[in-house]
């Protein structure tokens, strides 16, 4: 007689603890004196003061046992390293591309792909642009354009892959500003700056398809690649049946580079790469490489950290763990929705983002809605998160003085990989829960202090106590 297979609803960890790390637990006012002093930015608050911290899944991951092996067997040889060597066959086995080329992390590809790439005045579309992405696009004197479907822009719009470009645009952009001045165009997967929403296959071979007709080179940002292809897999026909390295082999055919911070789906603490087909940009990539980060077979990175990402990249290809690193997410996204928070809809791969505009009619969008949603998960339950909206995209025009908007003022609640049990999402839904209650009596913030670039890791806040 055949037994039934057992189905059960709780998805559970699929790793158990070997090793943990004490969390200091603070008071309300400690914590109200504590976010005083860092000028109400949750970047200048102490690691040892936060209780779950959520500002980035960006190297904040657990690492495996085999991680921790492979750092062991670490080759810090300055030229042609085995860990190197290790290193470059796991992201040829995942990607596919001829050169691949480390870096310390992820910001350091973008600059030295943007340097070698752009020049003053070129166009860069993506899907949607990241803020180092841009930074490093803009740093050139280039121009980055988000192409991102009109579905993206709607936080409540339930699109199986918001994070897609819109094509037509992209036809547009082509033909306002001539293929000659487009170097590239990337698309990041999924895309964080838009949710964490995916991007379908289909759209890739679209974009690809356009972009060929006009020899533009396309480029991928990577950095949650992984839970990209899981995404595919779950919604898209015809990959129900395909292992996620499967899609991956797809998805990067289509490509003819990526950068990656591989402190997201690398599954490591620190690290990045560039890959390229192309001969002579790797060489000029290769060359500015040596000037900034190191010899080509470590760029910026200790042996033992290309050995851990070595193995992190396969790891993350595990279908097991993309299925509890998606239903975590998604068990923050569906509380947060029943208690009455507006979220960006579905909930994405490795975030949950709260629509702070819709949640505080009351403050106006320079006046930071999602800053004053931050600073209080961080007042009521040591929370720390990082506001997406008008501090870290609004536009600032440098001859007046004035300031746009961002289309969407968002907080990101990013989830550290394979870090928080159950009873720590628990008790960040019992703190929003007690923040919802008094949602009406917060009141926005102002800037008194910034840098030109990249202004939400160092700004200086202050309440704005009156209306």
């Amino acid at each position: 007689m055949k037994q039934k297979e057992s189905i059960f609803r709780t998805v559970i960890e699929p790793f158990i603890i070997k090793s943990i790390e004490p969390i200091v637990m603070t008071t309300r006012a400690e914590r109200e004196e504590i976010i005083k002093k860092a000028h109400y930015n949750l970047f200048k608050v102490n690691a040892q003061d936060v209780l779950i911290d959520l500002l980035t899944d960006s190297g904040t991951g657990a690492m495996s046992s085999e991680q921790w092996a492979a750092i062991m067997r670490g080759d810090e040889s300055y030229a042609g390293s085995q860990s190197f060597q290790r290193f470059e066959t796991s992201v040829k086995d995942i990607f596919g591309f001829k050169h691949v080329i480390p870096t310390h992390q992820g910001r350091a590809a973008e600059r030295i792909l943007f340097s070698v790439m752009c020049k003053k005045g070129s166009i860069v579309p993506n899907n949607t642009h990241f803020d180092t992405t841009r930074a490093n696009v803009e740093y050139q004197g280039a121009q980055a354009l988000d192409l991102v479907i009109e579905e993206g822009k709607d936080p409540k719009n339930l699109h199986p892959f918001k994070g897609n470009m819109d094509v037509e645009k992209l036809k547009n952009t082509l033909s306002k500003f001539g293929s000659e001045n487009i170097p590239l165009c990337m698309i990041t997967i999924t895309n964080n700056s838009g949710g964490g929403q995916p991007v379908s296959m289909e759209n890739v071979k679209q974009v690809k398809a356009v972009l060929s007709n006009h020899n533009i080179p396309l480029y991928f940002d990577a950095a949650r690649f992984a839970e990209n292809a899981y995404f595919i897999k779950e919604r898209e026909a015809g990959y129900k049946n395909k292992t996620i390295k499967e899609i991956v082999h797809e998805m990067m055919s289509y490509g003819d580079g990526c950068t990656m911070s591989a402190k997201k789906d690398g599954m490591a603490n620190i690290g990045g790469f560039l890959c390229t087909n192309d001969d002579l940009a790797a060489q000029k990539q290769k060359d500015l490489l040596i000037l900034t980060e190191g010899f080509p077979t470590y760029g910026g990175l200790a042996g033992r950290d290309l050995d851990a990402l070595a193995v992190g990249l396969q790891e993350v290809l595990d279908e097991s763990y993309l299925h509890y690193r998606i239903s975590e997410t998604r068990y923050l996204g569906e509380h947060l929705t029943e208690i009455g928070y507006p979220i960006l809809q579905p909930p994405g791969g490795h975030a949950i983002y709260i629509d702070a505009k819709e949640l505080f009619p009351h403050i106006q969008p320079l006046q930071y809605p999602g800053q004053a949603l931050s600073v209080e998960m961080y007042i009521v339950g040591g929370i720390r998160t990082v506001e997406i909206g008008s501090v870290m995209f609004g536009r600032i025009d440098r001859k007046t003085g004035q300031e746009t908007p961002s289309e969407m003022e968002l907080v990101r609640l990013a989830l550290p990989r394979r870090t928080h049990t159950q009873s720590h999402i628990d008790y960040v839904i019992e703190v929003m829960r007690e923040i919802y209650d008094s949602r009406n009596e917060l009141n926005g913030y102002k800037i008194t202090k910034q840098p030109p670039f990249l202004r939400h890791f160092t700004a200086d806040f202050e309440p704005i106590s009156d209306y």
